[in-house]
């Protein structure tokens, strides 16, 4: 079997494969990126935030054609969620990282969306072959050194590379390869069913490509606009409630958004759409999980394929891209000799580990602000009335907190959801667009703060403030966020 050579191959051509490919290859390095699918494809996830689209497309160069691509809008976020009867609205803008041009995001077609920053990696000087099936990694002693791919035609080829790697999503074949166990929350097990509609009701302006989500007795629903006509729509059910999504899909979706009145009113002229790739009514299993190794000596684990987290706050893309360049500034820095593999892939870890863990932390206390203790569903996610032991995997993620002090844990995050639920409720009876109670609570603060520093490095370059380790002795980025750097504080 012939066998090439590259600096970095890339499995996945989604969001997290295709920047962390562009970042790479824009220092200068050989890369090959492998997509099993032909591009333009289906994919959920489809909310982004301002950090995916002000920090790294703008690292990336495909800000200018993600606003010609003409996506919805998106200033915030709009929730019938917690006590409050009536639905309440938070603003990307009132935060001072995202303040002025830079607090929106996009709706985006993922298909569409997907395409831009594949052909951008394309563009950048990436070597992309599309339709090829990666088989298995190849391995010499401690070390991986390469993959197996089948072409399109059935051929089979290895290649050869400094680093691999699994960019392949959440139903990666790779991702034991690197070491470890797939670990899944208790908490975060649900299920998803989802299609697309026609003609259904947008919010008010400004906020008509917000996303909306609305929490009823079995669960929540997301309501997406895709464009000016087309709306994604989600039902979310608890893993135990299964039975609801069983049998006639059809029937069990339309169910299910009956028992929402507000999504049921959104919708009260809209179609469904039958045909084409928005046609199908699909089931995912939107079960949170996070692999116990990211890394092994040349392999490396991004996006989905490392961790994932309950979807309600739009985190999916922002955590594959974070995630990619993390991964890439520690390879470029490993390829351009300043830094040995251990330190620059130990802060990648770290610092993926704590953004997972901040999101963590703060949907844990967004679900647990939505008090109904006669449904099933919301009943279970009150986290500190249960007897799973579910803090065990996000002690390690998010506080230095010893898995036997998980009572410490509880209690910290029972007090969050407090301050925060204390703050939309504030914010929601003022009725004067005063949301500065919303950013002023604690997991809100911690949850916006590395993405608007990403954004912000991205926009102001060697202008932004210097920046501080995360960890004590941990490293910054480079002015341009392409490599690490020691710091020198």
């Amino acid at each position: 079997m012939s066998e090439e050579t590259f600096d970095v191959v890339v499995a996945g051509g989604g969001p997290a494969g295709s920047t962390l490919a562009s970042l790479v290859a824009m220092q200068g390095h050989r890369v090959l990126l492998l997509e099993k699918e032909v591009f333009p494809r289906y994919q959920i996830g489809e909310s982004l935030l301002p950090s995916t689209v002000h920090g790294v497309c703008k690292m990336l160069g495909v800000t200018e054609e993600l606003a010609a691509a003409k996506f919805p809008v998106k200033r915030g976020g709009t929730f019938r969620w917690g006590a409050r009867p009536e639905p309440w609205t938070f603003s990307f803008a009132v935060s001072p990282r995202m303040t002025g041009p830079t607090s929106f995001a996009y709706q985006v077609e993922r298909s569409r969306f997907d395409e831009i920053l594949l052909n951008n990696a394309k563009r950048k000087g990436v070597t992309v072959r599309e339709g090829c099936s990666v088989t298995e990694v190849v391995e010499e002693g401690e070390r991986v050194t390469g993959l197996r791919y089948t072409d399109p035609e059935g051929v089979e080829h290895q290649v050869g590379a400094r680093f691999v790697i699994d960019a392949s999503g959440n139903k990666s074949r790779l991702h034991s390869s690197v070491g470890g166990t797939r670990d899944y929350s208790e908490f975060f097990r649900n299920l998803a069913l989802f299609g697309y509609f026609e003609n259904g009701k947008r919010l008010p302006e400004p906020y008509s490509g917000n996303i909306l989500s609305v929490a009823f007795d079995s669960g929540w629903i997301w309501y997406i606009p895709l464009s000016d006509t087309l709306t994604s729509v989600g039902v979310v059910v608890r893993r135990e409630m299964s039975e609801k999504i069983q049998g006639d899909r059809e029937e069990a979706y339309k169910a299910l958004i009956a028992e929402c009145p507000l999504i049921t009113e959104y919708l009260s002229d809209a179609r469904r759409v039958t045909t084409g790739d928005y046609g199908e009514l699909r089931v995912r299993k939107d079960y949170s999980y996070r692999q116990t190794a990211f890394w092994r000596p040349g392999m490396i684990l991004v996006g989905d394929a490392a961790c994932f987290v309950d979807p309600v706050f739009s985190s999916g893309v922002h955590l594959a891209t974070y995630s990619a360049l993390l991964a890439a500034r520690s390879i470029n820095s490993i390829l351009a000799g300043d830094l040995d593999e251990d330190t620059a892939l130990n802060e990648f870890e770290a610092r993926y580990r704590r953004e997972y863990g901040v999101f963590y932390e703060f949907l844990v206390a967004f679900y647990q602000m939505n008090q109904n203790e006669e449904s099933y569903f919301w009943h279970a996610k009150q986290v500190t009335k249960n007897e799973h032991t579910e803090f065990e995997s996000f002690v390690e993620l998010v506080g230095g907190v010893s898995s036997g002090e998980s009572a410490l844990v509880a209690s910290r995050i029972a007090e969050h959801s407090a301050e925060f639920a204390g703050a939309v409720d504030r914010m929601a009876a003022a009725d004067d667009g005063d949301m500065v109670p919303l950013f002023k609570s604690q997991v809100v603060k911690q949850v916006m703060q590395e993405g608007g520093q990403v954004q912000m490095r991205a926009v102001l370059g060697e202008d932004a403030a210097p920046e501080e380790p995360v960890f004590p002795g941990g490293l910054v980025s480079s002015p341009d966020g392409m490599k690490w750097l020691p710091y020198r504080g």
